[in-house]
């Protein structure tokens, strides 16, 4: 099997690589992108892989994007922090959509999927393989481990399935030199990465290296008291000093202990910031 990852964050994309060649050995990585545009260059100029792992939140945009600019005939397995983009994932050639941090077992079971799709959809004599133009027919059912979707229309609006009550983190290890200790929840004031590492701010100021990528931190995290204000920033909220209008329908965010950089909100997140402020 020939695999191709679309992942901007290199800490992730490495982990994913390891990950699947422990679960799938015969597996070939032929290549890892790290944006739009050089996924289409890549796909324009290379023979289709059987198989692609697609972050959805790159750099220059979103990887829904690329579908758009050239002809995607593989297969697709979204990964990504956010659970919002399910039904968009599924009208494409999605065999799944994985939650960042990506699981053995999640893993193992969506490869098992594709696999079992293949056998499926193949014809008598034909080379088991996925056909796009009948993978939506089979793309509900897989829809709706995730959400309880209508049978008639399937962008009508959804709910959210019953499941339990998840578990979030009250308190991060720290290593300096020698020495561990820890920090709790409440010391914190937001995450920030920057070139690539990742970093706990307290509400004294201090900070802390972390070995975790922001879309991992994001899925440990309780919703109700921290917000992905962007690719950049988790921020707590008591940590939100100032909101301003921004142009184009953004939100500017006053940070407290302030962040050396602008802090903005896309026009995208804004709506559901201002909700979660209690708008």
């Amino acid at each position: 099997m020939t695999i191709l990852i679309i992942e901007d964050e290199e800490l992730t994309a490495r982990k994913l690589q390891r990950l699947l060649l422990d679960v799938e050995p015969a597996a070939t990585i032929v290549g890892t992108t790290v944006s739009v545009d050089e996924s289409v260059d890549w796909l324009r100029t290379n023979p289709q892989p059987d198989l692609i792992f697609m972050d959805i939140e790159l750099a220059d945009g979103q990887s829904f994007d690329i579908f758009g600019r050239v002809s995607v005939k593989s297969p697709v397995i979204f990964t990504t922090a956010y659970d919002e983009y399910a039904i968009k994932a599924f009208r494409v050639n999605s065999i799944d959509y994985l939650l960042k941090p990506i699981k053995e077992e999640d893993l193992r079971q969506a490869l098992a999927k594709l696999q079992a799709m293949r056998q499926t959809l193949a014809g008598p004599g034909q080379k088991e393989r996925v056909l796009p133009d009948t993978l939506q027919q089979s793309l509900l059912s897989l829809l709706q481990q995730w959400r309880e979707v209508s049978p008639v229309d399937l962008p009508a609006p959804v709910a959210t399935m019953q499941s339990p009550s998840p578990f979030y983190r009250d308190r991060f290890m720290i290593k300096q030199g020698q020495r561990l200790f820890s920090v709790g929840i409440d010391e914190v004031a937001y995450f920030v990465t920057r070139n690539k590492m990742s970093f706990l701010k307290t509400r004294d100021s201090s900070e802390w290296l972390l070995d975790y990528t922001l879309d991992e931190l994001a899925q440990m995290l309780d919703p109700r008291r921290f917000f992905r204000l962007n690719r950049q920033i988790i921020a707590e909220l008591g940590a939100v000093d100032k909101v301003h209008l921004y142009f184009n329908g953004k939100l500017k965010v006053n940070l407290r202990p302030a962040f050396e950089e602008e802090v903005i909100v896309s026009r995208e997140k804004a709506g559901e910031f201002k909700q979660w402020l209690g708008e």
